[in-house]
């Protein structure tokens, strides 16, 4: 089944008709990120280390998700073999708005076709991780089960897709970066 979604290029610009394989093979940029960091998620964990690091935080909360991801929801897209995108445009415009505030290189928006499996979840359900498992372990199980966010606001919706992934139109640009 194909489905179509919008998804704000910030790593690279895109092409139109660039096709992406997400699997259990082939990671994206936050499995790249957080790798390095297998060994000291589980010494943290095995000495209670105190956490300051924010890359190391960021690690903790991916693996946790992942971990409750393969144990009890198996059949949702990993977060570390994903595209993040959005399920509208208008979606994919306050996305786009937001990383450009924080001064995140935004390149495009683009809208996809998608033949694989798909999970919208509330991004504020994402955390920091702690040198707790069992709280990273809760947290993570709040954010697959969208559950209520800890900040009382409305959900900002993140969707995650996986599988065959094509670029088949290139909705937006900027033009300062397009260069």
């Amino acid at each position: 089944m194909k489905n179509v979604f919008y998804h704000v290029v910030t790593e690279k610009p895109m092409k139109l008709g660039q096709v992406m394989v997400f699997d259990e093979i082939r990671h994206n940029f936050i499995y790249k990120k957080i790798d390095k960091y297998r060994h000291k998620v589980k010494k943290v964990y095995e000495k209670k280390l105190k956490v300051e690091d924010e890359e190391l935080k960021k690690a903790l909360r991916e693996y946790a998700l992942e971990e409750v991801r393969k144990n009890e929801f198996p059949n949702y897209p990993s977060r570390l073999s994903s595209l993040h995108v959005s399920r509208t445009l208008d979606e994919a415009e306050v996305w786009y708005d937001l990383y450009k505030s924080q001064g995140k290189k935004t390149y495009q928006i683009v809208k996809l076709e998608v033949k694989g499996k798909n999970f919208t979840g509330d991004a504020w359900n994402t955390f920091d991780g702690t040198n707790d498992k069992a709280e990273n372990l809760k947290l993570a199980r709040n954010y697959w089960t969208n559950g209520k966010n800890s900040v009382g606001e409305e959900p900002v919706y993140e969707t995650l897709v996986d599988g065959e992934i094509k670029v088949i139109e290139i909705i937006k640009e900027n033009p300062k970066l397009m260069k």
